[in-house]
């Protein structure tokens, strides 16, 4: 019988990435299984924390005496074999550890919430315990932090005055509903009736409704809305011992005021039939295939991923659908949800916790066998997967930038392995990486280049904003966009334009001494936001007031320059009043189910104009847009990033792609000042193969992926000198171990070399191949334990997708 439990414990650091061993007490004998939470007690204090238990022994390799696990989370296990595993792996390849990865592959609601307090277990000198602890015997980490006093309390903490304790915390909460069920049968009800007086109506009406559910129970709102019963009644039905009131578990249901009318597969085209027996072939044989589904915007990508999962179904397996963020997940899910009904569940960021987490159960419990949603919906505990589906796979969205930085396409391929089921990649634009991959047969490609309704492509044509400077139009709209929005207008369709710039201006400056007004916290100047009448740092959150004054010189002359949604919307509504615009970016959807009411408004046709930043440029499906106004294409060609080409093409590609979906042709007007641009002109032509050679030639010449792979190791401190010297040592360390053919860049400070009031430092380092490189950084990790005690932060990211 095994007696021992092997637990990854919650300390996040090298020494606990491996289980540690705990004595299982008798009472938990028979319940203790892999993948259940508990809580355990932890070094040599009073610590407890929790912990996962990954495997189950009857003997162990320790020598000294084992603790005993104190108490369990869980009922169920919350992690199944698979992700055990998983889990495991990830924390190698993302130089992470392994708690982490078990925490991001729940819902926030079952992440334990720990509560510290500071407890005195000695005298203390003098009149501290007063003046600190207002002579209790504790007081909260919070308060501890609020009254300033951390720094004389870690002094107290080393003498062994006082200590830490960590209070777990479940923050888990189920949704339960009143219902209410008949004790008496029909003739002992009617027996009741006849001792009632005739003043007492409600209370025969009740008996009638007991009568009526013959035994059966029903929410009982439904008893008090529909019959009029009130709560006083049928409590005092429940004294009399006619019924029985109890609570019943239900689920939220984030889409309880929707309706969803029931779709039917469409007709294939012969490029789509082709993709659909491709895919259903390794569906069929159990191999776990990678397809690269390269199609047009437009050519029916969605549909054949509805057929294939409709056959996955059948075959009484699962399937998992990941789409890139949050602005994509309304129209998906109502064709998903169309298509199979109840069976779909949907995990995404726009969902409370409650919601999340009974979703998350739902799929848990084999009761939703297809799962849509965002990047770590990859981890949803799908059982007998048949098919993972990643749209838009190009999308950088599906890395994560925090620790555990995994890619979402990784782990996909990962559990395909794992159920021998094939994966699809999606893109009208794949990512070069995954193209390269398929011209090396590593994923087997299969293409649509025609749309699905046989519509042309829209026309694109670049306007070359240098020129209408020139003939005096300083508008950020270029004469010819004006006068295809007034032709939008007047054929009673629609347009979206997009900006890739939310706020009002991008900054404010002084015209007579240049000064910026800077974020206090980060290398980054101050974002304009009117509607809150605010200057916010977009990047740590700082919000101040728009200054009247120069804050260095003085003078009046302060003035807004750059152009955000906020002040297109404006200029949109001066230019053409008639216009009804909805805007669409961050500030307009923060609030719980803001997309999708836009989106709706928008397809009611409740507007003419859709403004919005890149979460407009995909997955949108409109069949009366018929224009589609790029304000700046330059954006994000001019960032420290070899990949702003490639995103640059992607983007005008995918939002050139909203024009002319239903039956109407479509055209596409791209302002720019670099028309000479290769991205911008080959988007022009919507010629994806082009770009993709050219752009392959550069990456070759400056030796970056595909051709290499890339590994960023950052550093960051709150005072620079401390980064500096720890990058220095970092690079100092690892370059014996490099070969020749690698590539060490750096140690330099970061494109934004200070956020959040702390100095960021990196290296890259580019290679084909390094044995030794992976345990090197493994060890780099383990030696670096006791600078992260001193508030250095380390990271290591294995092919970063962002350098900024």
């Amino acid at each position: 019988m095994a007696r021992i439990a092997e637990v990854i414990v919650d300390i996040p650091t090298m020494q606990t990435n491996k289980p540690f061993d705990y004595l299982i007490p008798s009472e938990y004998e028979e319940q203790i299984v892999p993948g259940m939470r508990v809580v355990v007690p932890f070094g040599n204090g009073s610590r407890s924390v929790q912990g996962f238990v990954v495997g189950l022994a009857s003997s162990t390799e320790y020598d000294g005496r084992m603790k005993e696990i104190l108490e369990v989370m869980d009922l169920d296990p919350v992690l199944n074999e698979e992700l055990i595993q998983l889990g495991a792996d990830m924390a190698k390849k993302t130089f992470s550890f392994q708690i982490s990865c078990y925490q991001t592959m729940l819902p926030s609601v079952l992440r334990a919430k720990y509560d510290k307090v500071i407890r005195v277990i000695d005298e203390l000198p003098g009149d501290l315990w007063e003046t600190l602890f207002a002579s209790r015997d504790e007081i909260t980490w919070q308060e501890a932090t609020e009254r300033g006093i951390l720094t004389q309390l870690m002094k107290l903490k080393q003498q062994e005055l006082v200590e830490v304790v960590y209070l777990v915390k479940d923050k888990i909460t189920v949704k339960t509903e009143r219902h209410l069920k008949p004790l008496l049968s029909f003739d002992q009800l009617e027996e009741e009736k006849a001792g009632l007086t005739k003043r007492a109506t409600k209370q025969l009406l009740l008996l009638n409704v007991l009568q009526s559910l013959a035994e059966r129970q029903v929410p009982t709102k439904v008893v008090r809305e529909e019959y009029g019963i009130s709560t006083a009644v049928i409590k005092e039905g429940e004294k009399k011992g006619w019924l029985t009131q109890f609570d019943v578990e239900v689920y939220r249901d984030p889409f309880e005021n929707h309706t969803f009318e029931q779709t039917q597969a469409l007709q294939l085209t012969p490029s789509q039939e082709h993709a659909y027996h491709q895919i259903m072939a390794a569906v069929e044989g159990g191999t776990s295939d990678v397809f690269l589904l390269k199609g047009v915007t437009g050519s029916g990508k969605t549909e054949v991923y509805l057929q294939t999962i409709a056959e996955v179904l059948k075959k009484d397996q699962s399937a998992l659908m990941l789409v890139p963020e949050i602005a994509l997940t309304p129209q998906m899910v109502q064709r998903f949800k169309s298509r199979f009904g109840e069976e779909v569940a949907v995990l995404h960021s726009g969902l409370s916790d409650g919601e999340r987490y009974d979703e998350w159960r739902k799929i848990e419990k084999g009761e939703a066998r297809v799962v849509v949603g965002a990047r770590s919906s990859v981890f949803a505990p799908v059982k007998n997967l048949g098919l993972i589906i990643i749209d838009e796979e190009h999308e950088t969205s599906y890395k994560q930038e925090e620790n555990p930085r995994y890619h979402a396409r990784n782990v996909a391929i990962w559990r395909a392995e794992y159920h021998q089921c094939p994966v699809v990649l999606g893109s009208a634009t794949p990512s070069l990486e995954s193209r390269a991959r398929a011209t090396k047969n590593v994923y087997h490609l299969l293409e649509l280049n025609e749309r699905a309704n046989n519509q042309e492509l829209p026309e694109v044509s670049i306007v070359n904003m240098r020129e209408e400077a020139s003939k005096g139009n300083r508008s950020t709209f270029s004469l010819s966009l004006q006068e295809a929005i007034r032709d939008r207008l007047a054929k009673r369709e629609q347009s979206v334009l997009m900006l890739n710039r939310r706020g009002y201006s991008s900054f404010v400056m002084c015209r007579d001494c240049g000064f910026v007004l800077p974020c206090p916290n980060c290398d980054i100047s101050l974002t304009l936001h009117m509607d809150t009448k605010t200057m916010k740092c977009h990047y740590c959150g700082h919000e101040e007031g728009i200054p009247s004054l120069c804050p260095q010189c003085g003078s009046r002359s302060i003035r807004y320059y750059g152009t955000g949604t906020q002040k297109v919307e404006e200029e949109l509504k001066q230019l053409i009043p008639e216009a009804r615009v909805i805007r669409m970016d961050v500030d307009t959807t923060r609030r719980k189910g803001a997309h999708e009411k836009l989106l709706n408004r928008f397809g009611n046709k409740e507007a003419d104009i859709l403004l919005g930043t890149q979460m407009i440029a995909k997955g949108l499906d409109f069949p009366d847009v018929t224009l589609v106004g790029v304000l700046n294409a330059d954006t994000s060609l001019g960032l420290p990033d070899f990949r702003s080409s490639e995103r640059t093409f992607q983007l005008l590609t995918q939002v050139s792609g909203r024009a002319g979906r239903g039956d109407k042709p479509g055209e596409v007007i791209v302002q720019t000042f670099n028309p000479e641009h290769y991205a911008i002109q080959l988007a022009q032509m919507q010629d994806y193969n082009t770009f993709y050679l050219k752009e392959m030639s550069l990456r070759h010449k400056g030796q970056y992926p595909p051709y290499f792979f890339i590994i960023r190791i950052t550093v960051s401190h709150e005072q620079e000198m401390a980064a500096a010297k720890k990058i220095g040592e970092i690079a100092n360390f690892l370059r014996p171990s490099l070969g020749p053919q690698a590539v060490m860049l750096g140690p330099t400070p970061k494109a934004i070399a200070r956020t959040h009031n702390r100095y960021h430092y990196q290296i890259l380092i580019k290679y084909k191949r390094e044995p030794y490189l992976e345990e090197k950084l493994h060890e780099l990790l383990q030696n670096s334990q006791k600078d992260v005690a001193k508030g250095m932060v380390i990271a290591i990211d294995s092919e970063p997708t962002s350098f900024i």
